[in-house]
């Protein structure tokens, strides 16, 4: 199989792994940023007066001088009329299986992190998982989150607190944790260290959007 490595483990199932896997792809919304901002005929100063930023921070992003809040792009979005994964397309075919190796997978990068997308290509949004990495204090915003489905979270490293339904949680290495979704949730890293953990998002609607709802509003 051309572009494959194939092995038999010891039950004797075949086993693929990629023969070249592609490197960590760094996502830099810039010029995503310019595409869109053009094809929707905004001028660079159009779009600034009108989303309230200003022309020499759209000017930086687009340039790939500086990385956005999560909260800036969702500002942006709202103001183009589209959601905030599509700064995030690269136009990927969508597949049924998708295999990401340990550190060659889609990353972007955030002010205040950075999120490792697991399942990019997948042919369906009905499970959503992602790696977060969070700076000393970042989390999900002021904002109680809500949306449909289960919601499942695995710490990886360091200490975290999720809060959910009013109750807060603890979370540390190895701890883990699994809830229906329309219960109202957030997050904070609550150490002096980055934190690290699996966030898996599982809706139920196939038009909800769980991804910008935790990090729209993003610290």
């Amino acid at each position: 199989m051309k572009g494959k490595i194939s092995r038999m483990d010891h039950s004797g199932a075949e086993v693929l792994k990629n023969a070249e896997p592609a490197r960590t792809t760094e996502i830099n919304v810039g010029p995503r940023l310019r595409l869109l901002r053009q094809e929707r005929g905004f001028s660079i100063r159009s779009l600034a007066k009108k989303s309230g930023l200003s022309v020499n921070t759209l000017s930086l992003i687009e340039n790939c001088k500086t990385s956005p809040s999560v909260s800036t792009l969702q500002q942006l979005a709202n103001t183009l009329g589209i959601a905030v994964t599509a700064f995030f397309e690269t136009g990927r075919p969508q597949n049924s299986v998708v295999y990401a190796s340990s550190g060659h997978r889609p990353r972007v990068s955030f002010a205040h992190g950075t999120l490792d997308d697991l399942g990019a290509g997948f042919i369906t949004s009905a499970v959503e998982p992602f790696i977060v990495r969070l700076v000393p204090s970042g989390g999900s915003g002021s904002q109680p989150i809500v949306h449909t489905g289960y919601e499942f979270v695995y710490c990886l490293k360091g200490r975290m607190v999720y809060r959910v339904d009013n109750r807060t949680y603890l979370l540390e290495p190895g701890d883990s944790l699994l809830f229906e979704s329309h219960l109202t949730h957030q997050w904070q890293n609550v150490q002096a260290e980055p934190s690290e953990f699996l966030l898996l998002l599982c809706p139920a609607d196939s038009h909800d959007r769980p991804m910008e709802r935790h990090f729209s509003q993003a610290l």
